[in-house]
């Protein structure tokens, strides 16, 4: 079964509004088994947008589109969908009474606009909202089916999840599984040169590389009757990938860098201490967003100036004045430092050029040292990374925490 979404409004068009419906149906129609070749916006216009479900009809057995069911006269996704049905709108008085309750509800009396809320084909099945005025409808003709959900993403997610899901169910008997293996330390292009054979022996399931700002991740899909059935085809070929670059997997799933490396900081009970100098508090803040933390996350501080590193972390004067502050010396300085200072299991540093300016031909803009002390234990490390400062602050900081968390596991 293959399905097309059809965002609807010219402020998408403007790029006014991000248009996240789109992500969202694709999903979960993925999850669902039914196939998604094409995705489409088009402003409020009825030509166009007749044109369009003409064209997605064509090719497809399902077109699901959201916005345009307002009151207004712009709002004509669920009229132009009737048009191209050939079929006739009668008020639907459950909606009507429905919409004239939300209203009243707020002590306010609906417009004549609202009525045109409530008017659908007889033949629809009309689809309740529950967090707005506009209701959604499935309309069906001739094995073609149109369904209209509300703009909204706080109305249209509540709408599929509720109304529309366990009908499309009803029409498909497969599903449709996806993992999502998450990499750090390894880039898109040579993940894929180091799994090639295995992309290309590919039919179900499927593997396909993504790659994001910081990491890259592999999502594997299997079609089958079920659930198990599904994940029985993946598991050999995860399996293989584990053997060729598990090294560089940190996880499973829908969990980020900062979360793993914070749920193994509370699992194992290992309290940390951070101080950060050209990463500025993103390596603490990346930390404190995860629930629980603080059970082990003691300090986090941000010293920028010589003074601060003397004066806050115990640094020697003679190293700065000798290495620098961006050096070997001192990051392993601040790193035991600030372990002492706050008597925790593991001290984390950062020190680096993030530039524009302030780089050297001995100390170029993207050099930074990362200090990891950890039960006695002390290891420093030299990155050089590209991009402008933003980038640099971002991959320092994903670096580091990828690198303590090789060391917490190596424990």
């Amino acid at each position: 079964m293959k399905a097309e979404i059809l965002t609807v409004g010219t402020e998408i068009l403007l790029g006014d509004i991000v248009n996240t419906n789109s992500q969202y149906l694709a999903c979960e129609l993925a999850n669902l088994g039914i196939d998604v070749y094409y995705q489409g916006t088009v402003g409020d216009n009825e030509d166009r947008l007749f044109d369009c479900l003409k064209e997605s009809l064509d090719r497809s057995d399902i077109v699901i589109t959201t916005g345009g069911l307002g009151p207004t006269k712009d709002d004509l996704t669920k009229e132009t969908a009737a048009k191209f049905f050939n079929q006739e709108l009668v008020l639907h008085e459950p909606s009507w009474n429905k919409i004239e309750k939300y209203f009243n509800k707020l002590c306010k009396t609906p417009s004549e606009n609202n009525k045109k809320q409530a008017y659908f084909p007889k033949e629809a099945i009309i689809l309740e909202n529950n967090n707005g005025t506009a209701p959604g409808a499935i309309l069906k003709k001739d094995n073609k089916t149109i369904i209209v959900l509300p703009g909204p993403p706080k109305e249209m997610k509540p709408m599929f999840d509720e109304s529309v899901k366990p009908y499309l169910k009803d029409l498909t008997d497969e599903v449709l599984v996806s993992k999502t293996l998450r990499f750090y330390g390894i880039g898109e292009s040579l993940l894929e040169h180091e799994i090639m054979d295995i992309i290309k022996a590919q039919s179900n399931p499927t593997v396909a590389p993504y790659a994001k700002e910081t990491e890259a991740t592999l999502r594997i899909t299997a079609k089958a009757k079920n659930e198990d059935e599904a994940i029985s085809l993946m598991n050999p070929v995860i399996n293989k990938i584990y053997d060729r670059v598990g090294k560089y997997i940190y996880a499973q799933g829908e969990v980020t860098l900062e979360d793993t490396v914070a749920k193994l900081l509370v699992d194992k009970n290992l309290t940390i201490s951070v101080a950060e100098s050209c990463t500025g508090g993103m390596v603490s803040s990346n930390l404190i967003n995860y629930p629980g933390i603080s059970s082990v996350f003691m300090e986090g501080c941000v010293t920028y100036s010589n003074e601060a590193k003397i004066m806050s972390l115990g640094v020697n004067k003679e190293t700065l004045d000798k290495f620098g502050a961006v050096s070997y010396e001192t990051a392993r300085e601040m790193a035991i430092g600030v372990a002492k200072r706050h008597n925790t299991n593991i001290g984390i540093s950062t020190t680096g050029i993030a530039g524009p300016q302030g780089g050297s031909e001995e100390k170029p803009v993207g050099l930074v040292y990362f200090g990891i002390y950890i039960n006695g234990k002390t290891i420093v490390k030299r990155y050089l990374f590209n991009g402008n400062r933003e980038q640099v602050r971002l991959r320092a900081t994903k670096t580091i925490l990828n690198d303590l968390r090789l060391e917490i596991i190596n424990l």
